[in-house]
């Protein structure tokens, strides 16, 4: 029996990508070749890499200012190159902590220069979205997380701010529809929405390359991988062409819109029963839920037992919370039916 992934990561694709990239290892396009096997400078993969760059502008609606990159290193890589490239020798960035990654992005961001986080929420478990901030010219950079996916909390507005904006969108990238043009940086790990875990989607406008005076390190240059094309080194091949096939199962199905449309309704039906059933409780600020992983809590813990086995039986898979909050966590992405969503919320009923 397939299962209900409710998986943070690596997650749930759709069923389509599964079979296309399955028949791909076996042969790919016909080469008689495994897509394992054939080199990255075949003309094959350069299609593939290429037009899996180019529909990321499309989908995010961006222009030829804008470099799509597939790297390695997962978005904690990032962490560091972020301020390798836009911090200067001398400069301040400002960060908000939000979470367990954010919090790990301004860990690395320190080792390198001078960093302010102007807003937290920490002391609160992060379990809601600091707004009451500003961020102004004196800082090279505003880095913050879309989405927290441990805590269970997402940026519903972005501030504007008077400097680049930098973002980390590893869970809940193309998942709705935002003015992709705000930001100067953005960079998510595949493993969520995007594709297997083995590649980094970095979109970066070229613009603002080039000016921190540093010595970068080559690998950790983004304009030394922009020249490249993503070739630089070795790219991972597959994550790559299973990234491209997700992204283009999202294009032909009604791109972000219709993907926003159906993550809302999921997040609806399992919040509704959330807030409706008596036996459980929310984590996350009511206005500040993430429609990417919904965390909760049993409101008896005596019943933990018989609801365990009760989702287990029901093929249910994915949903233990993070250690850091506890109860429960289920990661309701592109590519969950709602069907799943829905077989969870007939469990919580039946407690």
């Amino acid at each position: 029996m397939k299962k209900h992934n409710f998986s943070a990561g690596p997650s749930i694709l759709p069923q389509e990508v599964f079979q296309k990239a399955a028949e791909a290892i076996l042969d790919f396009n016909g080469m008689g070749l495994s897509i394992l096997e054939i080199s990255h400078r075949s003309k094959e993969f350069v299609a593939v890499m290429d037009e899996a760059r180019a529909i990321v502008k499309r989908l995010m609606n961006l222009g030829d200012d804008y470099e799509v990159l597939y790297l390695q290193g997962g978005a904690s890589l990032q962490f560091l190159m972020v301020p390798f490239n836009l911090l200067t020798t001398d400069g301040i960035a400002a960060y908000t902590d939000t979470g367990t990654w954010a919090s790990g992005a301004i860990k690395e961001a320190k080792k390198l220069g001078n960093v302010d986080v102007v807003a937290s929420s920490k002391e609160a478990n992060y379990n809601f979205i600091p707004k009451d901030y500003t961020v102004g010219l004196e800082y090279d950079y505003f880095h913050c997380t879309s989405n927290n996916t441990i805590f269970g909390t997402q940026m519903k507005e972005f501030p504007k701010v008077d400097t680049l904006m930098v973002c980390d969108m590893s869970s809940d990238i193309f998942s709705r529809q935002i003015d992709f043009s705000q930001f100067d940086l953005i960079y998510a790990g595949a493993q969520k929405n995007m594709g297997p875990a083995g590649a980094t989607l970095v979109v970066v406008k070229k613009s603002i390359l080039g000016k921190t005076g540093r010595n970068i390190p080559t690998y950790l240059d983004y304009s030394v991988h922009i020249d490249k094309e993503s070739m630089s080194n070795t790219p991972p091949v597959f994550a790559v062409y299973a990234s491209y096939l997700t992204l283009k199962h999202l294009e032909e199905n009604g791109g972000i819109a219709a993907a926003e449309a159906k993550n809302n309704e999921k997040a609806r039906l399992l919040y509704d029963e959330i807030d409706r059933n008596p036996n459980f409780q929310g984590v996350a600020a009511v206005e500040d839920r993430s429609f990417m992983n919904v965390t909760f809590t049993l409101t008896d813990e005596s019943k933990k037992e018989a609801f365990d086995t009760a989702w287990k039986a029901a093929g249910i898979s994915g949903i233990n919370g993070h250690r850091s909050v506890g109860g429960y966590r289920a990661s309701i992405y592109n590519a969950m039916p709602i069907e799943s969503v829905q077989t969870l919320v007939d469990v919580m009923k039946s407690l």
